[in-house]
């Protein structure tokens, strides 16, 4: 006789740029495709992956995401060499998205990586247009977050 045994639901993994929401103001997110080789498909589905410090840019009219690494797990170390973890990799939007983030580049905005998502059956890159904020921005940002975290705290009592 043979059991019928349920698999786990695997949860699907996010990898999130932390950095980009202290150091950016986002206008607008899209969600974008993005060509993986297989060995980078196996790390990136087990959170093996860092957006610190990647940016979007747009060489040859097509979205190219730079400095994101993707580390290797153990099992696909001989895969990713350390020249492949920090590759070039390209992004795929349609033609209305590409021309609005275009313009957003032309206005002097930067395309930040927020998030990258591993469903099922995809891997999407989450990218928002945005501009940089000074140091007095965060400042600033960092008090107002310290205030409504006293008031919630004293209606709270």
């Amino acid at each position: 006789m043979i059991s019928m045994v349920k698999q786990k639901a695997k949860t699907p993994a996010v990898i999130t740029n932390r950095r980009a929401r202290h150091d950016y103001e986002f206008k607008q997110k899209f969600l974008a495709g993005i060509m993986l080789e297989g060995a980078e498909v196996k790390s990136l589905r087990s959170s093996h992956g860092n957006l610190r410090g990647a940016f979007v840019n747009v060489k040859d009219g097509e979205l190219w995401l730079f400095n994101a690494t993707i580390t290797p797990t153990n099992t696909n170390r001989n895969a990713l060499t350390e020249d492949k973890q920090v590759r070039a990799r390209k992004l795929l939007v349609n033609k209305r998205e590409l021309a609005e983030l275009i313009s957003a580049k032309e206005q002097g905005l930067t395309i930040i990586p927020t998030k990258l998502l591993t469903g099922r059956h995809f891997i999407k890159v989450e990218i928002a247009t945005g501009r940089g904020l000074k140091k007095y921005d965060k400042r600033e940002k960092i008090k107002q977050r310290d205030t409504d975290r006293d008031t919630r705290r004293s209606l709270k009592r």
